[in-house]
């Protein structure tokens, strides 16, 4: 049974605390997001009525049906918090995303990932783009097969990275046509059961858009913070504001805003501006975001992710990788910034 304002299943959801049924009847408690939801007697009246459909289905009687209401008015990601983490070993998480397709979001995902790791640190890459993972493709991993131990996933350990993808899991010419609770499974086990050990940073590559994935991200693994990727033009503007909107309403901080295909410098030194120039800057001001540094149009960027060779976006010239080192030295900042202040405790003063 959906629930009416977010179009998704109570239980997917976790919003189904607790289920009894004796002879005395049916007993539920269902935990709402406010404790003033508008469609707290729609809900009721549909679990009802679900229950005695379900009743009729078996020919047994219909049951007395209790529904008991508590509400949690934290945010997704702030439940995650407090209580137990998944993945002990991984000191930050940081989600990379967009509102729309297109934009650039595996690449700049891709290449913080590498980026990061070459400054020293341990980190991994989650490609949780279920719907159209590019990480085989950007990461050069056709040839390598996987490998498990038990039940656990070993990443792939390439270019300094620890990597997994549903994308090495399942028939690369088969389209993924998931729904919402086959989204949610897939995305927890490629992050719970893969063997990351310690890592300074996992970063995620999510799908466009605000869709199950983030959610299911949201209620499950701590997040250290995201960072949102778009293009100049007014309509990737738009759509980007909304995944910003998602991530706060999810609780998850975000780092910064990542203007991609900002310019494009032609043979004769002449930039063009294909897509309109500093539209994220300018969003990312109004929002009060930082603005995290722009990627120009470069077709070196393009060959290497189509080789699967990141590495050399970083032994390129000094004028090419110096946006991407910007881009990674700025999330890493951002990152570092917001670990302390979720660490900062008030102090007291006591007087005798």
């Amino acid at each position: 049974m959906p629930d009416p304002d977010l179009g998704k299943d109570l239980v997917t959801l976790q919003m189904v605390k607790k289920v009894e049924s004796d002879l005395a009847g049916v007993r539920l408690t269902v935990e709402l997001t406010t404790p003033a939801c508008p469609m707290k007697d729609k809900i009721k009246s549909d679990i009802e009525a679900a229950i005695r459909a379900a009743a009729k289905t078996a020919n047994e009687p219909s049951p007395s049906i209790e529904v008991t209401f508590t509400a949690d008015v934290r945010r997704a990601n702030d439940r995650v918090r407090e209580g137990a983490n998944p993945l002990p070993g991984v000191r930050q998480i940081v989600a990379v995303g967009a509102g729309k397709g297109g934009v650039g979001k595996s690449t700049v995902s891709v290449n913080l990932a590498v980026g990061l790791a070459r400054s020293g640190a341990r980190v991994g890459l989650l490609d949780a783009d279920i719907y159209g993972p590019s990480m085989p493709t950007m990461l050069g991993l056709e040839d390598i097969p996987t490998a498990a131990r038990g039940n656990t996933l070993l990443p792939f350990e390439v270019h300094g990275i620890k990597a997994m993808t549903v994308g090495k899991l399942v028939d690369p010419d088969k389209a993924l046509i998931w729904r919402g609770p086959m989204a949610h499974k897939a995305f927890a086990q490629l992050a719970t059961q893969t063997e990351w050990g310690e890592l300074d940073y996992l970063v995620i590559d999510l799908p466009p858009g605000t869709g199950d994935v983030a959610l299911t991200m949201s209620q499950l693994l701590p997040l250290s913070g995201a960072v949102v990727v778009c293009t100049p033009q007014r309509v990737a503007l738009d759509d980007a504001r909304r995944a910003v909107r998602m991530f706060e309403q999810l609780g998850i901080p975000v780092l910064g805003i990542v203007e991609n295909m900002s310019t494009f410098v032609g043979d004769d030194g002449r930039v063009y501006d294909l897509f309109g120039q500093g539209g994220a800057e300018t969003m990312a001001a109004t929002m009060n975001l930082p603005f995290l540094g722009a990627l120009p149009i470069q077709p070196s960027l393009r060959i290497h992710s189509d080789d699967g060779v990141p590495l050399k976006n970083f032994d390129a010239s000094a004028a090419q990788r110096a946006p991407l080192e910007h881009i990674c030295g700025e999330v890493a900042r951002r990152l570092a910034i917001a670990s302390a202040n979720r660490h900062l405790v008030q102090p007291t003063l006591s007087v005798h």
